[in-house]
């Protein structure tokens, strides 16, 4: 839920929109109104998933917790959904890493509250390209006219 919610706000955070429905390609939309053509949520799945018992509660449920992210502010980056590869629990994470088989080698896990996350190691860009610091000279910039 709280991924959910987070993904649906990303252009609200970016100052794109105001609220997630006037994004035209918002999950938020899809969840709101299901389509019966292109449909890219499996409803069914997701009502079961979050436990309710109809999916008209879902919606309800789902719109008032975008509205309460909105009106109490609660609507900032968090490096826990923007730099993880997961988010769950630990036997979810388990899982993930034991699905991305090599690929998770360097992957750390963290415990956080509520959480674990499965992430990257961070390096820079300079350690990665091999970037010099320099100030910027007549040698490198150009006059408009």
């Amino acid at each position: 839920m709280q991924c959910l919610v987070y993904i649906d706000l990303n252009m609200v955070r970016a100052g794109v929109v105001k609220h997630p429905a006037e994004w035209p390609y918002s999950g938020y939309n899809e969840i709101q109104e299901p389509k019966r053509k292109n449909v890219l949520i499996n409803y069914e799945r997701l009502r079961e998933f979050l436990g309710f018992d109809a999916y008209d509660k879902v919606k309800i449920a789902h719109r008032k917790w975008v509205e309460s992210c909105l009106e109490n502010g609660n609507n900032i980056r968090e490096d826990k959904w923007t730099a993880s590869i997961a988010v769950g629990s630990e036997h979810f994470i388990g899982n993930i890493k034991a699905l991305m088989g090599g690929m998770a080698l360097g992957r750390k896990r963290i415990e956080s509250e509520e959480s674990f996350q499965l992430r990257e190691t961070q390096s820079s860009y300079i350690a990665l390209l091999g970037a010099k610091k320099s100030d910027i000279a007549p040698v490198n910039t150009y006059v408009w006219d």
